[in-house]
């Protein structure tokens, strides 16, 4: 279990700061920080932020997986026949981070007008962009959370820990990006640069380790290989 709680926290981190989710989050908290004049109202709008994203991730994640499992055939039928899906599952999953495949996926964030609405609203307002913004899937965090957490929460019949454990995993980078626009504007765009070089190569690495366990299970499970 100690295992699968370091895959959901590595899954949310990556989740995080993928490109489409790490230019919303730096665009948002750089947006609401412009409301605040302090240091500690910053950091409080960037925490609500956070916090929000936090909660639409583990409250999708506990619908899904709450649902799936409390239906017993549906639970029974998982329990079954999941790891011979989970090989194929992985092995696209891994295309996916390596843009092997490509999906035009496009987020559905809300325009500028309704984010400085909703920016208006302060601490709250922070929040509430939180969530609707987690709620926006672009190809990668899609890939990683219906199918990388998705799957691992169902295997463990996890409800609740690991959700969380990713939710707060898609929270570390933003907090981090909290303290840089209320401390120090100038490090943010070299923070930016290498945060975007430290996720391609964690996303290409994860990506040849999703196909190389993809492809384990599948010789295991569907061909019924041993080692």
């Amino acid at each position: 279990m100690i295992l699968a709680v370091g895959s959901a926290l590595w899954f949310g981190i990556l989740t995080s700061i993928s490109p489409c989710p790490l230019a919303t989050n730096i665009a948002a908290i750089s947006f609401i920080s412009k409301s605040f004049g302090s240091i500690g109202q910053i950091l409080g709008a960037g925490l609500a932020y956070t916090l929000g994203r936090m909660i639409s991730y583990f409250s999708v994640g506990i619908i899904i997986i709450a649902g799936l499992l409390s239906i017993p055939s549906l639970a029974n039928f998982l329990q079954k026949y999941l790891n011979i899906f989970l090989g194929p599952l992985l092995i696209i999953v891994g295309m996916l981070l390596l843009e092997l495949i490509r999906l035009n996926i496009s987020g559905s964030n809300p325009g500028s007008e309704t984010a400085k609405k909703i920016g208006r609203g302060g601490i709250l307002g922070a929040g509430l962009l939180g969530i609707i913004f987690g709620l926006s899937f672009c190809p990668v965090s899609a890939a990683l959370f219906f199918g990388s957490l998705i799957p691992l929460a169902l295997e463990h019949e996890s409800r609740i820990l690991l959700p969380m454990t990713y939710g707060f995993g898609t929270a570390l980078p933003v907090i981090i990006f909290a303290f840089i626009i209320a401390f120090s504007m100038k490090s943010l765009a070299s923070a930016f640069n290498s945060m975007k070089n430290f996720e391609l190569w964690a996303r290409r690495i994860t990506g040849v380790a999703f196909i190389a366990i993809g492809i384990y299970y599948a010789l295991i499970y569907i061909f019924g290989l041993t080692f």
